[in-house]
């Protein structure tokens, strides 16, 4: 439950903080006449959100076995790079997204109704459907058969409901660049086991090989039904017996990820820069 519960925060906490700033801007500066059409698109962007996950869920129903091995493996790795962009884009805009949504939303009002509508679901829906998608290919990853994982990542999101409305009544104040920098850590750390699993899936539905290769079995040691296994394999996605490319793969996507995500904000920047004014001299 665990690692589904963050994806569901972090994820969710992004959307619900996105429609308490657009909300409160528009109390702030006496435009509540605003605020319906505002909700109106964030509405829908709920609606298309849980429409894209409904569908992802019940459409792979009618597949064979390879063909759901083969959309949930590619699935995986498209989700993952979604959310390593987005981790990186919050962590370098989590200051500045205030200052771009207020001008966003100034632009809207100038020009009308139907601009609230769409700016509200552009906002929202973006983090709607990456919350879809990535909450989706993690429960899959981890599920046991149990309804631990869709319970996990549903409370992540209502726990994101219930901080946005903190956030907007005031009542919590925290550092976002630093929870969203710790959380987003958290995050690499998942979406490195769902890149493996979707690799594995991949293998499983024949479209790549070396699924008969494997890196390591400690399956007599730590039991993937027992509390060690259950457990890593919810926090990580870990599995006893992973493949050579599993195994390859993790350690590309987090070892060079991780570290560049930790480096101190505006460390590649300055160097390149640095590298750029001897040449120019």
């Amino acid at each position: 439950m665990f690692a589904n519960y963050l994806i569901g925060l972090r994820e969710g906490l992004e959307a619900s903080l996105i429609v308490c700033i657009l909300v409160a801007y528009l109390v702030k500066t006496d435009r509540r006449d605003a605020l319906k059409p505002v909700w109106l698109g964030v509405a829908a962007a709920v609606l298309v959100a849980l429409g894209f996950g409904a569908g992802l869920e019940f459409g792979s129903q009618e597949m064979t076995f390879k063909a759901q091995e083969a959309l949930g493996g590619s699935l995986s790795i498209v989700a993952v790079g979604l959310v390593t962009w987005m981790v990186f884009w919050m962590r370098r805009t989590a200051r500045h997204l205030k200052t771009e949504l207020h001008d966003k939303l100034d632009d809207a009002l100038r020009m009308g109704t139907v601009a609230l509508v769409v700016t509200a679901f552009l906002a929202v829906g973006r983090e709607g459907l990456e919350t879809s998608l990535f909450v989706w290919t993690a429960v899959h990853a981890t599920s046991d058969g149990t309804t631990e994982p869709v319970i996990g990542a549903l409370l992540g999101l209502a726990t994101a409901v219930v901080l946005g409305w903190l956030f907007y009544r005031g009542a919590l104040r925290i550092n976002l660049a630093r929870f969203f920098t710790w959380t987003g850590g958290m995050l690499v750390v998942v979406a490195a086991g769902v890149l493996a699993y979707g690799v594995h899936d991949l293998q499983e539905a024949d479209f790549i090989g070396g699924l008969n290769n494997l890196a390591f079995d400690i399956s007599s040691t730590i039991a993937p039904d027992g509390w060690l296994g259950t457990l890593l394999k919810g926090v990580l996605n870990f599995q006893p017996d992973p493949t050579v490319l599993q195994v390859a793969v993790w350690c590309l996507y987090l070892v060079p990820t991780l570290t560049l995500f930790l480096l101190p904000p505006g460390l590649l920047s300055r160097r390149a820069g640095a590298e750029r004014a001897p040449a120019s001299r």
